[in-house]
């Protein structure tokens, strides 16, 4: 089973961890989180995500970070290889799919991350009913 790491702006990480404990505290546990300060540097997200992979124990993992190109992202870059993967754009529906589909093989478990997230996407542009309660 692949671990599953989160690196994102502080509070981000420990935020999506906090939904994921409300919403499956089953699964929860698999998650483990970075969040990432202002004053660290990818070298230190890097640092800090493989100690936090080497402390999981897990053969492959996938990493979930928020923004591609920033500072959580580039860190978790420099983790790459074949049984670590990156994919930027968390969202919670990601997450969700994520933990809940954990037991799949490392590439299933990506295209399942990223279709959850794509899905998790909506316009809601509906007219606001003016006599319905708020």
């Amino acid at each position: 089973m692949p671990g599953l790491l989160l690196i994102a702006h502080a509070p981000l990480a420990t935020a999506l961890k906090a939904v994921a404990e409300h919403t499956f505290p089953h699964c929860a546990a698999q998650l483990t989180v970075l969040d990432v300060t202002p004053d660290m540097s990818a070298e230190d997200v890097e640092q800090a995500g493989r100690a936090l992979l080497q402390r999981a124990g897990h053969n492959e993992a996938l990493i979930l970070t928020d923004v591609f190109g920033a500072t959580p992202c580039n860190g978790a870059q420099r983790l790459h290889s074949a049984t670590v993967r990156v994919v930027s754009g968390v969202n919670v529906p990601m997450l969700w799919r994520s933990l809940c589909y954990i037991a799949e093989p490392l590439e299933s478990l990506i295209t399942r991350a990223v279709q959850g997230g794509a899905a998790g996407i909506m316009l809601n542009d509906l007219p606001v009913n003016p006599h319905s309660e708020t």
